[in-house]
Protein backbone atom coordinates (compact mmCIF):
# COMPACT_ATOMS: atom_id res chain seq x y z
CA UNK A 1 0.00 0.00 0.00
CA UNK A 2 1.42 3.69 -0.86
CA UNK A 3 0.65 7.10 -1.54
CA UNK A 4 1.10 8.24 -5.16
CA UNK A 5 2.21 12.07 -5.77
CA UNK A 6 0.02 13.12 -8.97
CA UNK A 7 -0.25 15.78 -10.87
CA UNK A 8 -3.56 17.43 -10.86
CA UNK A 9 -2.99 19.35 -13.95
CA UNK A 10 -2.04 16.62 -16.32
CA UNK A 11 -2.69 13.54 -14.06
CA UNK A 12 1.13 12.55 -14.73
CA UNK A 13 2.01 10.29 -11.33
CA UNK A 14 5.24 12.36 -10.08
CA UNK A 15 6.53 9.64 -7.03
CA UNK A 16 5.24 7.18 -5.04
CA UNK A 17 5.81 6.27 -1.30
CA UNK A 18 5.02 3.50 0.96
CA UNK A 19 2.36 3.60 3.71
CA UNK A 20 3.97 2.48 7.20
CA UNK A 21 3.37 -0.09 9.00
CA UNK A 22 2.07 -1.08 12.28
CA UNK A 23 5.98 -1.15 13.71
CA UNK A 24 6.97 2.06 11.60
CA UNK A 25 3.90 3.78 13.63
CA UNK A 26 4.54 2.51 17.03
CA UNK A 27 7.77 3.44 16.62
CA UNK A 28 7.42 7.29 15.59
CA UNK A 29 4.87 7.05 18.60
CA UNK A 30 7.45 6.16 21.10
CA UNK A 31 9.93 8.37 19.38
CA UNK A 32 7.69 11.47 20.05
CA UNK A 33 6.75 10.37 23.65
CA UNK A 34 10.99 10.59 24.62
CA UNK A 35 11.08 14.03 22.03
CA UNK A 36 7.92 15.29 24.68
CA UNK A 37 10.07 14.84 28.18
CA UNK A 38 13.08 16.32 26.64
CA UNK A 39 11.42 18.85 24.50
CA UNK A 40 8.84 20.32 27.45
CA UNK A 41 12.28 20.85 29.78
CA UNK A 42 13.74 23.67 27.42
CA UNK A 43 13.12 27.50 27.69
CA UNK A 44 11.61 29.40 25.12
CA UNK A 45 14.98 30.98 24.05
CA UNK A 46 15.88 27.37 22.63
CA UNK A 47 12.62 27.40 21.06
CA UNK A 48 12.83 30.87 19.88
CA UNK A 49 16.21 30.15 18.39
CA UNK A 50 14.43 26.71 16.42
CA UNK A 51 11.75 29.12 15.00
CA UNK A 52 13.62 31.46 13.44
CA UNK A 53 15.69 29.21 11.59
CA UNK A 54 12.82 27.76 10.33
CA UNK A 55 11.27 31.05 8.93
CA UNK A 56 14.88 31.64 7.59
CA UNK A 57 14.73 28.45 5.52
CA UNK A 58 11.25 28.38 4.79
CA UNK A 59 12.23 31.59 3.11
CA UNK A 60 15.66 30.34 1.59
CA UNK A 61 13.52 27.15 0.08
CA UNK A 62 10.64 29.34 -0.71
CA UNK A 63 11.12 28.53 -5.02
CA UNK A 64 11.70 25.11 -4.13
CA UNK A 65 9.28 23.90 -2.05
CA UNK A 66 6.65 26.39 -4.04
CA UNK A 67 7.16 23.89 -6.83
CA UNK A 68 6.43 20.72 -4.98
CA UNK A 69 2.90 22.49 -3.90
CA UNK A 70 2.40 22.89 -7.61
CA UNK A 71 3.34 20.16 -9.05
CA UNK A 72 1.34 17.61 -6.11
CA UNK A 73 -1.92 19.96 -5.72
CA UNK A 74 -2.16 22.43 -9.00
CA UNK A 75 -1.88 26.33 -7.52
CA UNK A 76 -0.06 28.21 -9.62
CA UNK A 77 3.79 28.72 -8.69
CA UNK A 78 3.13 32.13 -7.35
CA UNK A 79 0.51 31.37 -5.22
CA UNK A 80 2.35 28.63 -3.86
CA UNK A 81 5.58 30.90 -3.39
CA UNK A 82 3.21 33.29 -1.17
CA UNK A 83 2.11 30.14 0.90
CA UNK A 84 5.48 29.42 1.89
CA UNK A 85 6.37 33.05 2.50
CA UNK A 86 3.86 34.04 4.32
CA UNK A 87 4.61 30.87 6.68
CA UNK A 88 7.92 32.92 7.44
CA UNK A 89 6.08 35.11 9.29
CA UNK A 90 3.70 33.18 11.28
CA UNK A 91 7.14 31.49 12.60
CA UNK A 92 8.34 35.02 13.54
CA UNK A 93 5.20 35.73 15.54
CA UNK A 94 5.62 32.87 17.23
CA UNK A 95 9.08 33.56 18.11
CA UNK A 96 8.16 36.94 19.10
CA UNK A 97 5.05 36.71 20.80
CA UNK A 98 5.02 33.06 22.12
CA UNK A 99 6.69 33.46 25.67
CA UNK A 100 4.44 36.50 26.27
CA UNK A 101 1.64 34.50 25.60
CA UNK A 102 1.86 31.73 28.46
CA UNK A 103 3.36 33.89 30.98
CA UNK A 104 1.64 32.48 34.19
CA UNK A 105 -1.39 34.90 34.83
CA UNK A 106 -1.71 36.01 38.65
CA UNK A 107 -4.87 35.93 40.05
CA UNK A 108 -5.29 38.51 43.09
CA UNK A 109 -6.70 36.05 45.87
CA UNK A 110 -7.08 35.80 49.94
CA UNK A 111 -4.34 33.19 49.81
CA UNK A 112 -0.30 33.95 50.28
CA UNK A 113 -0.37 33.29 45.91
CA UNK A 114 -2.39 31.88 43.68
CA UNK A 115 -1.55 31.94 39.58
CA UNK A 116 -2.28 30.06 36.36
CA UNK A 117 -0.13 28.72 34.55
CA UNK A 118 -0.07 27.48 30.82
CA UNK A 119 2.25 23.83 30.70
CA UNK A 120 2.93 21.78 27.54
CA UNK A 121 0.73 18.37 27.21
CA UNK A 122 2.18 16.03 24.75
CA UNK A 123 1.44 15.17 21.21
CA UNK A 124 -0.69 17.01 19.44
CA UNK A 125 -2.43 15.41 16.45
CA UNK A 126 -3.05 17.04 13.46
CA UNK A 127 -5.09 15.80 10.64
CA UNK A 128 -4.47 18.25 7.34
CA UNK A 129 -5.84 18.99 3.88
CA UNK A 130 -4.25 19.82 0.46
CA UNK A 131 -5.33 23.14 -0.26
CA UNK A 132 -2.80 24.86 1.60
CA UNK A 133 -0.70 22.06 2.54
CA UNK A 134 2.76 23.93 3.92
CA UNK A 135 0.17 26.60 5.87
CA UNK A 136 -2.14 25.22 7.36
CA UNK A 137 0.33 22.63 9.17
CA UNK A 138 3.15 25.09 10.62
CA UNK A 139 -0.30 27.38 11.91
CA UNK A 140 -1.35 24.38 14.01
CA UNK A 141 2.60 23.09 14.70
CA UNK A 142 4.69 26.06 15.16
CA UNK A 143 2.27 27.68 18.04
CA UNK A 144 1.86 24.09 19.92
CA UNK A 145 5.91 23.31 19.12
CA UNK A 146 6.66 26.94 20.74
CA UNK A 147 4.77 25.84 23.78
CA UNK A 148 6.56 23.02 24.63
CA UNK A 149 4.50 20.36 22.72
CA UNK A 150 5.25 17.71 20.12
CA UNK A 151 3.47 17.57 16.79
CA UNK A 152 2.47 14.78 14.75
CA UNK A 153 1.14 14.97 11.10
CA UNK A 154 -1.05 12.80 9.37
CA UNK A 155 -1.10 14.69 5.83
CA UNK A 156 -3.85 15.11 2.89
CA UNK A 157 -2.54 11.66 1.07
CA UNK A 158 -2.33 13.49 -1.77
CA UNK A 159 0.54 15.71 -0.70
CA UNK A 160 3.06 13.06 0.37
CA UNK A 161 6.07 14.71 -0.81
CA UNK A 162 4.82 17.93 0.93
CA UNK A 163 4.66 15.97 4.40
CA UNK A 164 8.09 14.62 3.65
CA UNK A 165 9.41 17.73 2.77
CA UNK A 166 7.94 19.27 6.48
CA UNK A 167 9.40 16.41 8.55
CA UNK A 168 13.09 17.66 6.98
CA UNK A 169 12.32 20.92 7.46
CA UNK A 170 12.24 20.67 11.10
CA UNK A 171 15.15 18.29 11.12
CA UNK A 172 17.08 20.84 9.12
CA UNK A 173 16.04 24.03 11.73
CA UNK A 174 18.16 22.22 14.54
CA UNK A 175 14.35 21.02 16.06
CA UNK A 176 15.86 17.06 17.98
CA UNK A 177 14.04 14.44 16.56
CA UNK A 178 10.50 13.36 17.40
CA UNK A 179 9.83 17.26 17.66
CA UNK A 180 7.66 17.34 14.50
CA UNK A 181 6.89 13.69 12.49
CA UNK A 182 4.66 13.02 9.62
CA UNK A 183 2.47 9.91 9.45
CA UNK A 184 1.92 8.31 5.87
CA UNK A 185 -1.14 6.43 7.10
CA UNK A 186 -4.41 5.81 5.96
CA UNK A 187 -7.77 6.84 7.47
CA UNK A 188 -8.01 3.82 9.38
CA UNK A 189 -4.98 4.21 11.08
CA UNK A 190 -5.99 7.58 12.56
CA UNK A 191 -7.80 5.71 15.39
CA UNK A 192 -4.82 3.99 16.89
CA UNK A 193 -3.13 6.89 16.77
CA UNK A 194 -5.48 9.36 18.81
CA UNK A 195 -5.85 6.35 21.42
CA UNK A 196 -2.09 6.77 21.85
CA UNK A 197 -1.28 7.70 25.56
CA UNK A 198 0.96 10.54 24.18
CA UNK A 199 -1.60 12.19 21.81
CA UNK A 200 -3.69 14.57 23.79
CA UNK A 201 -4.72 16.57 21.40
CA UNK A 202 -5.82 16.29 17.66
CA UNK A 203 -6.85 19.52 15.42
CA UNK A 204 -8.07 19.05 12.45
CA UNK A 205 -8.67 20.90 9.38
CA UNK A 206 -10.67 19.49 6.65
CA UNK A 207 -14.52 18.52 5.42
CA UNK A 208 -17.46 18.62 7.93
CA UNK A 209 -17.93 14.68 7.99
CA UNK A 210 -14.24 14.44 8.52
CA UNK A 211 -14.42 16.50 11.60
CA UNK A 212 -17.31 14.49 13.39
CA UNK A 213 -15.72 11.43 12.73
CA UNK A 214 -12.16 12.23 14.41
CA UNK A 215 -14.45 14.36 17.01
CA UNK A 216 -16.09 11.16 17.74
CA UNK A 217 -12.96 9.20 18.07
CA UNK A 218 -11.38 11.70 20.26
CA UNK A 219 -14.34 12.65 22.58
CA UNK A 220 -14.57 8.48 23.43
CA UNK A 221 -10.19 9.24 24.47
CA UNK A 222 -11.44 12.13 26.30
CA UNK A 223 -8.99 14.01 24.05
CA UNK A 224 -9.22 17.83 23.25
CA UNK A 225 -10.07 18.66 19.50
CA UNK A 226 -10.29 21.90 17.44
CA UNK A 227 -12.14 21.51 14.32
CA UNK A 228 -11.87 24.12 11.16
CA UNK A 229 -14.45 22.52 8.75
CA UNK A 230 -16.21 23.74 5.76
CA UNK A 231 -17.47 27.08 4.97
CA UNK A 232 -20.41 28.72 2.87
CA UNK A 233 -19.15 32.82 3.36
CA UNK A 234 -21.42 35.35 2.73
CA UNK A 235 -19.56 38.48 0.25
CA UNK A 236 -22.46 41.32 1.01
CA UNK A 237 -22.27 44.14 -1.25
CA UNK A 238 -24.39 47.08 -0.04
CA UNK A 239 -25.48 50.29 -2.54
CA UNK A 240 -22.70 52.46 -1.18
CA UNK A 241 -19.67 50.57 -1.62
CA UNK A 242 -16.53 51.56 -3.84
CA UNK A 243 -17.46 48.71 -6.59
CA UNK A 244 -14.36 49.09 -8.15
CA UNK A 245 -11.98 47.81 -5.41
CA UNK A 246 -14.88 45.36 -4.36
CA UNK A 247 -14.64 43.74 -7.78
CA UNK A 248 -11.43 43.45 -7.64
CA UNK A 249 -11.81 41.48 -4.29
CA UNK A 250 -14.30 39.44 -5.53
CA UNK A 251 -12.51 38.10 -7.89
CA UNK A 252 -9.19 36.96 -5.36
CA UNK A 253 -11.92 36.22 -2.67
CA UNK A 254 -13.38 33.25 -5.22
CA UNK A 255 -11.02 32.44 -7.09
CA UNK A 256 -7.57 32.70 -5.96
CA UNK A 257 -6.34 28.52 -5.33
CA UNK A 258 -8.85 27.65 -7.91
CA UNK A 259 -11.39 28.67 -5.38
CA UNK A 260 -10.30 26.00 -3.16
CA UNK A 261 -10.15 27.58 0.43
CA UNK A 262 -12.39 27.45 3.22
CA UNK A 263 -13.17 30.99 3.58
CA UNK A 264 -13.60 32.07 0.09
CA UNK A 265 -16.18 33.97 -0.37
CA UNK A 266 -18.84 31.88 -2.18
CA UNK A 267 -22.32 33.34 -1.97
CA UNK A 268 -22.16 37.26 -3.25
CA UNK A 269 -25.11 38.84 -1.77
CA UNK A 270 -25.57 41.78 -3.59
CA UNK A 271 -28.57 44.52 -2.86
CA UNK A 272 -31.00 45.69 -5.82
CA UNK A 273 -29.68 49.17 -6.83
CA UNK A 274 -26.57 47.78 -7.45
CA UNK A 275 -27.41 44.50 -8.27
CA UNK A 276 -27.17 44.48 -12.33
CA UNK A 277 -23.66 46.84 -12.62
CA UNK A 278 -22.21 44.38 -10.30
CA UNK A 279 -23.44 41.07 -11.94
CA UNK A 280 -22.20 42.60 -15.21
CA UNK A 281 -19.08 43.46 -14.35
CA UNK A 282 -18.24 40.62 -12.20
CA UNK A 283 -19.02 38.47 -15.28
CA UNK A 284 -17.01 40.15 -17.41
CA UNK A 285 -13.89 40.36 -14.62
CA UNK A 286 -14.75 36.03 -13.99
CA UNK A 287 -14.41 35.55 -18.00
CA UNK A 288 -11.33 36.79 -18.56
CA UNK A 289 -9.83 34.41 -15.88
CA UNK A 290 -7.11 32.51 -17.38
CA UNK A 291 -6.90 28.64 -16.36
CA UNK A 292 -4.35 26.38 -17.23
CA UNK A 293 -1.11 24.94 -16.60
CA UNK A 294 -0.15 26.44 -12.81
CA UNK A 295 3.39 26.03 -13.84
CA UNK A 296 2.96 28.84 -16.34
CA UNK A 297 3.64 32.31 -15.21
CA UNK A 298 0.58 33.54 -17.36
CA UNK A 299 -1.92 31.50 -15.70
CA UNK A 300 -4.58 32.86 -13.33
CA UNK A 301 -5.86 29.48 -12.02
CA UNK A 302 -4.71 26.04 -11.58
CA UNK A 303 -6.11 22.86 -12.29
CA UNK A 304 -8.71 21.46 -9.22
CA UNK A 305 -6.25 19.13 -6.64
CA UNK A 306 -7.78 15.89 -7.77
CA UNK A 307 -10.38 14.55 -10.21
CA UNK A 308 -13.06 13.38 -7.95
CA UNK A 309 -13.26 17.00 -6.41
CA UNK A 310 -13.48 17.94 -10.03
CA UNK A 311 -16.55 15.95 -10.45
CA UNK A 312 -18.12 16.90 -7.62
CA UNK A 313 -18.15 20.40 -8.05
CA UNK A 314 -19.54 19.83 -11.83
CA UNK A 315 -22.39 17.89 -10.39
CA UNK A 316 -23.31 20.93 -7.66
CA UNK A 317 -22.99 23.24 -11.00
CA UNK A 318 -26.01 20.97 -12.84
CA UNK A 319 -27.85 20.87 -9.74
CA UNK A 320 -28.38 23.95 -9.28
CA UNK A 321 -29.03 24.77 -12.91
CA UNK A 322 -31.62 22.21 -12.82
CA UNK A 323 -33.16 24.02 -9.72
CA UNK A 324 -33.17 27.10 -11.86
CA UNK A 325 -30.07 28.90 -11.58
CA UNK A 326 -28.15 30.63 -14.65
CA UNK A 327 -24.87 30.09 -15.89
CA UNK A 328 -23.56 33.35 -16.76
CA UNK A 329 -19.62 32.25 -18.21
CA UNK A 330 -17.88 28.94 -17.56
CA UNK A 331 -19.09 25.93 -16.61
CA UNK A 332 -16.62 23.48 -18.36
CA UNK A 333 -14.31 21.10 -17.15
CA UNK A 334 -11.48 18.69 -18.66
CA UNK A 335 -10.11 16.34 -16.41
CA UNK A 336 -9.32 18.82 -13.36
CA UNK A 337 -9.19 21.81 -15.00
CA UNK A 338 -12.40 23.47 -14.43
CA UNK A 339 -12.92 26.69 -16.09
CA UNK A 340 -13.82 29.79 -13.35
CA UNK A 341 -17.46 29.65 -13.36
CA UNK A 342 -20.78 32.33 -12.53
CA UNK A 343 -24.34 31.32 -11.41
CA UNK A 344 -26.92 33.96 -11.41
CA UNK A 345 -30.48 33.63 -10.18
CA UNK A 346 -29.36 31.65 -7.01
CA UNK A 347 -31.68 31.52 -4.38
CA UNK A 348 -32.29 29.71 -1.08
CA UNK A 349 -33.38 26.16 -1.44
CA UNK A 350 -30.59 25.97 -4.44
CA UNK A 351 -27.49 23.83 -4.23
CA UNK A 352 -25.56 26.49 -4.96
CA UNK A 353 -26.69 28.54 -1.83
CA UNK A 354 -26.75 25.62 0.54
CA UNK A 355 -23.43 23.33 -0.10
CA UNK A 356 -19.87 24.10 0.26
CA UNK A 357 -18.89 25.16 -3.51
CA UNK A 358 -15.22 23.85 -3.22
CA UNK A 359 -14.18 25.51 -6.13
CA UNK A 360 -13.99 28.01 -8.66
CA UNK A 361 -17.93 28.76 -8.64
CA UNK A 362 -19.18 31.59 -7.71
CA UNK A 363 -23.25 32.02 -6.66
CA UNK A 364 -24.61 35.69 -6.84
CA UNK A 365 -27.68 36.45 -4.86
CA UNK A 366 -29.91 39.32 -4.99
CA UNK A 367 -31.46 40.92 -2.14
CA UNK A 368 -34.05 44.01 -1.90
CA UNK A 369 -32.52 45.44 0.71
CA UNK A 370 -29.33 45.39 3.80
CA UNK A 371 -31.99 43.48 6.25
CA UNK A 372 -32.82 41.10 3.72
CA UNK A 373 -28.66 40.19 2.80
CA UNK A 374 -28.19 39.86 6.62
CA UNK A 375 -30.54 37.40 6.75
CA UNK A 376 -29.43 35.43 3.42
CA UNK A 377 -25.83 35.67 4.78
CA UNK A 378 -27.12 34.50 7.76
CA UNK A 379 -29.22 31.59 6.21
CA UNK A 380 -26.67 28.45 6.29
CA UNK A 381 -25.28 25.77 8.62
CA UNK A 382 -21.84 26.92 7.80
CA UNK A 383 -20.37 30.15 9.92
CA UNK A 384 -16.23 30.31 9.22
CA UNK A 385 -15.81 34.20 7.39
CA UNK A 386 -17.64 36.82 5.90
CA UNK A 387 -17.27 40.04 4.49
CA UNK A 388 -19.05 43.47 3.96
CA UNK A 389 -18.52 45.86 1.72
CA UNK A 390 -19.85 49.31 2.53
CA UNK A 391 -18.65 53.05 2.91
CA UNK A 392 -20.51 53.92 5.93
CA UNK A 393 -18.14 52.66 8.30
CA UNK A 394 -20.21 53.07 11.50
CA UNK A 395 -22.82 50.99 9.64
CA UNK A 396 -20.99 47.69 8.98
CA UNK A 397 -19.32 47.37 12.59
CA UNK A 398 -23.21 47.58 13.56
CA UNK A 399 -23.90 44.65 11.13
CA UNK A 400 -20.79 42.93 11.81
CA UNK A 401 -22.20 41.93 15.38
CA UNK A 402 -25.24 40.65 13.35
CA UNK A 403 -23.48 38.25 11.07
CA UNK A 404 -22.67 34.96 12.54
CA UNK A 405 -19.64 34.31 11.65
CA UNK A 406 -16.49 33.88 13.18
CA UNK A 407 -14.73 36.71 11.29
CA UNK A 408 -15.93 39.55 9.31
CA UNK A 409 -14.00 41.74 7.18
CA UNK A 410 -14.98 45.18 5.96
CA UNK A 411 -14.05 45.93 2.74
CA UNK A 412 -11.38 43.43 2.86
CA UNK A 413 -10.24 39.67 1.62
CA UNK A 414 -11.26 37.41 4.45
CA UNK A 415 -7.50 36.05 5.32
CA UNK A 416 -5.88 34.26 8.58
CA UNK A 417 -3.16 36.40 9.47
CA UNK A 418 -0.93 35.20 12.78
CA UNK A 419 -2.15 37.93 15.46
CA UNK A 420 -6.27 37.52 14.91
CA UNK A 421 -7.76 34.09 16.00
CA UNK A 422 -9.01 31.65 13.12
CA UNK A 423 -11.99 29.70 12.99
CA UNK A 424 -15.74 29.20 12.55
CA UNK A 425 -19.00 28.64 14.37
CA UNK A 426 -21.76 26.42 13.61
CA UNK A 427 -21.05 23.52 11.11
CA UNK A 428 -17.50 25.32 10.84
CA UNK A 429 -16.16 23.97 13.70
CA UNK A 430 -15.06 25.25 17.12
CA UNK A 431 -12.11 26.39 18.50
CA UNK A 432 -9.55 28.78 17.31
CA UNK A 433 -6.11 28.98 15.78
CA UNK A 434 -3.31 31.52 15.89
CA UNK A 435 -2.83 34.29 18.32
CA UNK A 436 -2.52 34.21 21.97
CA UNK A 437 -6.27 32.08 22.00
CA UNK A 438 -4.59 29.46 19.35
CA UNK A 439 -1.39 28.88 21.53
CA UNK A 440 -3.66 28.02 24.33
CA UNK A 441 -5.66 25.93 22.49
CA UNK A 442 -3.60 22.55 23.97
CA UNK A 443 -2.45 23.95 26.70
CA UNK A 444 -2.68 22.66 30.37
CA UNK A 445 -4.59 25.85 31.78
CA UNK A 446 -2.69 25.24 35.60
CA UNK A 447 -4.35 26.41 38.47
CA UNK A 448 -1.81 27.24 41.16
CA UNK A 449 -2.47 28.36 45.33
CA UNK A 450 -0.30 28.36 47.79
CA UNK A 451 -1.44 29.14 51.34
CA UNK A 452 0.90 29.84 54.20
Amino acid sequence: MSFKSINPYNQEVLNEFPALSDREIAAKISLAETAFENWKKTNYSQRRERLMRLGELLEERADAYARTITLEMGKTLAEARGEVLKCTTLCEFYAREGEAFLQPESVPTEMYKSYIRFDPIGAVLGIMPWNYPFWQVLRYAVPAIMAGNVALLKHSPNVPQVAIDLEQLFLDAGFPEGIFQSLLIFVSDVQDVIKSPIVQGVTLTGSGRAGAAVASIAGKQVKKTVLELGGSDPFVVLADADIEKTLEVAVKARFQNAGQSCIAGKRFIVVDPIFEEFAQAFQEHVAGLVQGDPMNPATQLGPMARLDLAQSLKRQLQESMEEGAMLLTGGTCEGANFQPTLLAHVVPGMTAFHEETFGPLAALIRASDVREAIALANQSEYGLGASVWTQDLERAQALASEIDSGAVFVNGLVRSDPRLPFGGIKKSGYGRELSGYGIREFVNVKTVVIER
